[in-house]
């Protein structure tokens, strides 16, 4: 049998069969047979001349016959050819943008609550299920920062970051501190911070302190470098996957093998087993990437396809993703804007969030 066969080995009777079988499939899940073939083809041929068509494509490894005499259907390598040859991505419908719009640009302080609702939004939309992965929390920038006394020898840090999200840390702070010298090394953070993220802000801290040292006594500055040291490295370094949808995956009809391997893909990206995983699969581009079946290691034992788009903030970095998991059959032309919109507007909302 041929080993991944190319759109260019097909002639233009065979590519219309394909072509024609593929979209009556994604659109049925059943089988087609030769006869309603012939009717859809341009050219006019027998229902004998389109099994022997069908009957090439089978040996390139394009189709498959799940059962004798009951039509073709397209495989997995297939599939492939059919949406990188002739996949028509239609335009985003009216109602499909304005529900996006709607769930986006909701004026949520909560980002958590807004990746949330846009799973759910994507899930409904195009009836499978829906994957976010939010961004790490140290890449939101800082919005203001507080110190709270709370005794001689007990202290609150409070860092509210710029999409809403707010940090606390309980922490003995330096010996001599006063309410005074808090505000001060709180005024000082706040003015310097100026959208940085922790990182960024712990980075620059040292110069700062040279350059205005003497706007800093010697009890905020400690407090200054014993409060930023309270957030380490390695927090914030977490994504969180909201997983939507999953009973999209699983009807009533759904062979119970079928059922146990999803079950087992969305346990393991519940454990976050598979976050790390899930983002590289769109580091590779800046736009909508589309994996079927097998292609990838994380979904190959679920016979699912994943169409997915990362989002990015101002500095075009990726920071996050979005996704729709569904059957390989999947309506490919609608979903891909679907996901490319709503993967641009998360992006330009946290980016512009970041901003404020």
């Amino acid at each position: 049998m041929a080993q991944s066969p190319r759109l260019e080995e097909l002639n233009e009777r065979s590519r219309e069969v394909f072509r024609r079988l593929v979209e009556a499939y994604l659109e049925t899940g059943e089988p087609v047979g030769s006869r309603s073939l012939t009717r859809a083809l341009t050219e006019k041929v027998s229902a004998a001349t389109v099994r022997n068509v069908m009957q090439d494509l089978e040996f390139m490894g394009l189709l498959d016959s799940p059962h004798v005499s009951a039509g073709r259907v397209p495989t997995q390598s297939g599939l492939r050819m059919f949406v990188d040859g002739f996949l028509e991505v239609s335009d985003l419908s009216r109602d499909d943008r304005a529900k996006i719009d709607e769930t986006v640009q909701s004026n949520s302080a909560d980002v958590a609550l807004l990746m949330d609702r846009v799973g759910a939004a994507l899930s409904g939309l195009t009836s499978g299920a829906s994957l976010v992965l939010t961004p790490k929390q140290q890449e939101s920038p800082i919005s203001h920062i507080e110190f709270v006394s709370l005794g001689l020898d007990r202290a609150l840090a409070v860092i509210v970051f710029s999409d809403g999200h707010v940090e606390n840390r309980l922490f003995s702070p330096p010996p001599g501190q006063t309410p005074a010298s808090m505000r001060e090394a709180a005024n000082f953070l706040n003015s310097v911070a100026g959208g940085k993220t922790i990182a960024e802000l712990r980075d620059s801290m040292e110069k700062e302190i040279a350059e205005r040292r003497q706007e800093l006594n010697s009890l905020a500055q400690d407090l200054v470098e014993s409060g930023l040291a309270l957030w380490s490295d390695e927090d914030g370094d977490q994504e969180r996957l909201i997983v939507r949808g999953r009973s999209n995956l699983i009807g009533p009809s759904t062979a119970q093998a079928d059922v146990e391997r999803v079950k087992s893909l969305f346990d393991d990206l519940e454990r976050k087993r598979d976050i790390a995983g899930f983002l590289e699969l769109t580091e590779e581009g800046d736009g909508v990437r589309i994996f079927i079946g097998s292609e990838n290691k994380l979904f190959s034992l679920s016979g699912s396809s994943l169409v997915v788009s990362p989002y990015m903030n101002a500095d075009r970095k990726i920071i996050g993703a979005v996704g729709v998991i569904g059957p390989t059959r999947l309506n490919y032309g609608r979903i891909v804007p679907i996901v490319d919109y709503t993967a641009q507007l998360v992006g330009k909302l946290i980016s512009d969030r970041g901003n404020r």
